[in-house]
């Protein structure tokens, strides 16, 4: 079998090895190409480090301690969610160093996952299509928004503040599509400040410097632990919540000088800085805050956080600060996903491609910003007052599962059969890291099935498995739709669905798209 790339209808210059020199191509479509790679090492770490830093780390440790019961076992599932992140990290690198082109897992899936054909093409749009990942941290925004003006928080005026938050993001990214990176850079700027104010507090607060007497919760780490298989699971689903987006760089790899080795050294960076900031940031909880008022906190965790280091007054002021964290949150993720959704316009895969792929008429993809954010929108306003964002919390998460355990043992195939799939990428996860990340996935879809013991529910009104068959629903109709896309539709309209890639003349830069061609003497995609 031929290089991976060529799967794609990539020339070698999409693939840039290590020992490749940055010497300008001569070929002119070449040099268009390199001269469009404008991502280096310090943007791709900034890429995943953005994604990453959302609200996870200030709206879930209330919920993780309250699962695990201690706060020893609670900082151990911090470490389990970072090795299983690191994992992830390791085989998205080399699926990302063997495949150096945008897309991210939807090609993984494709070149792996080949019969029955386009099914992987099938089953990824759905996943992106019905999934809104902007509406939790909309949530979150509208909560620490309440929690600052000393509003009290109702079913309604926090999804109504979410709802403002999210729509302003869209017409931002929609309508003024430069001010939208300006503000989002200068959020991301913020949140960095107000992560390392609480690990600098924590210290302080370790130290004695508090306005409320010291909670002691290092004394019995471990009092208190509960061992059951759905409060573990779901709290180890708020830690990958956290960091998700390790993955982020290679949504954009054919923008990215130097591929390969940039995506080498600023993922293990992104995600090691992420790693550390997280751990202390928990530590400052739990040196400043007592187990009960951690209980009783919720998502303003780090609200009472600052009170109890700061003061009231601080309080309020650092958790509009939060509160615009969340915000900058929401803007990274209704950028990429809406441009995730025109790319699946442009490559024909959506009805109506057009429409779905058009950049009119503000040179930004309003129509898959649109599709987006209505989708957010609905899983924000349907789940009951207090389920809110704990559903869509694991009604995202759960599927993510699901896709990492396929391209997981994708991976594994690969690995047992490397030589009659020429798979030899510059990076290796190795085969017990890939294992490792493909039975992690496998135990976080299979074990929130597991009925909880009494009191251990994250839900107030729904049941407990109500987010895996959401999560499954979502899988199963992106099967229904490649079902009449690839097999019912062209059987009635004697056409057949053939991938063909084309090079535009002016910037070089390769694009596959479907196309339906008449008869049954068609070449294969």
């Amino acid at each position: 079998m031929k290089n991976p790339l060529t799967y794609f209808g990539a020339s070698k210059a999409d693939h840039t090895s290590d020992d490749a020199s940055d010497d300008v191509p001569s070929d002119g479509l070449a040099y268009a190409r390199e001269q469009k790679r404008q991502i280096g090492v310090t943007s791709a770490t900034f890429l995943i480090f953005n994604r990453m830093i959302g609200t996870g780390i200030f709206a879930t440790p209330s919920g993780i301690f309250a699962l695990s019961g201690s706060v020893g076992l609670s900082l151990f599932i911090w470490v389990a969610g970072m090795l299983i992140a690191a994992a992830g990290m390791a085989v998205y690198l080399e699926f990302g160093t063997a495949i150096p082109r945008n897309g991210g897992e939807k090609n993984y899936l494709e070149f792996v996952y080949r019969r029955p054909k386009f099914v992987a093409t099938g089953f990824y749009t759905g996943y992106v299509i019905l999934l809104g990942w902007a509406g939790s941290n909309s949530v979150v925004f509208g909560e620490y928004i309440l929690h600052a003006a000393n509003v009290e928080v109702g079913r309604w005026n926090q999804r109504g503040i979410g709802l403002a938050c999210i729509t302003t993001a869209f017409l931002i990214h929609g309508l003024a599509l430069k001010w939208g990176l300006r503000l989002q850079n200068l959020l991301g700027v913020i949140k960095l400040i107000i992560i390392l104010i609480i690990v600098v507090a924590g210290w302080a607060a370790l130290g004695g410097a508090l306005k409320v007497p010291n909670p002691h919760n290092f004394d019995n780490a471990f009092e208190g632990t509960t061992g059951s298989a759905y409060g573990v699971v779901t709290a180890l689903y708020n830690v990958i919540w956290s960091y998700i987006g390790y993955s982020n760089a290679n949504y954009a790899l054919s923008e990215t000088k130097n591929p390969v080795r940039t995506l080498k050294f600023a993922a293990p960076l992104a995600l090691g800085t992420v790693a550390v900031l997280y751990m202390f940031v928990n530590i400052a909880y739990f040196a400043a805050v007592p187990k009960e008022e951690i209980l009783s906190s919720g998502r303003v965790l780090a609200a009472s956080f600052f009170r109890n280091v700061f003061g009231a007054r601080a309080e309020r002021a650092l958790s509009v600060f939060v509160a615009l964290s969340a915000f900058g949150n929401v803007l990274a993720v209704i950028f990429s996903q809406g441009r995730l959704v025109q790319e699946l316009g442009r490559e024909g895969i959506l009805p109506f491609s057009r429409f779905w792929a058009s950049n009119k008429p503000f040179n930004a993809p309003l129509a898959g910003l649109f599709e987006h954010w209505a989708v957010s929108v609905i899983i924000m306003l349907a789940p009951p007052p207090g389920d809110a964002y704990n559903f869509i919390l694991n009604v995202i998460s759960y599927p993510l599962a699901i896709v990492n355990s396929f391209v997981a043992a994708g991976l594994v195939w690969l690995y047992f059969h490397r030589q009659s799939w020429n798979w030899n990428p510059p990076f290796k996860a190795t085969l017990p890291v890939a294992i490792f990340f493909l039975l992690s996935n496998i135990y976080l879809v299979v074990a929130p099935f597991v009925p909880p013991s009494d009191g251990q529910s994250i839900y107030e009104s729904l049941p407990y498995w109500s987010h895996c068959v959401v999560g499954w629903g979502i899988i199963a109709g992106g099967g229904v739709y490649w079902l009449f896309w690839a097999v019912i539709f062209p059987k009635i309209g004697g056409y057949q669905l053939v991938r063909e890639t084309v090079v535009d003349d002016v910037d070089g830069w390769e694009r596959s798209f479907f196309v339906r061609r008449k008869g049954r003497d068609v070449a294969k995609a």
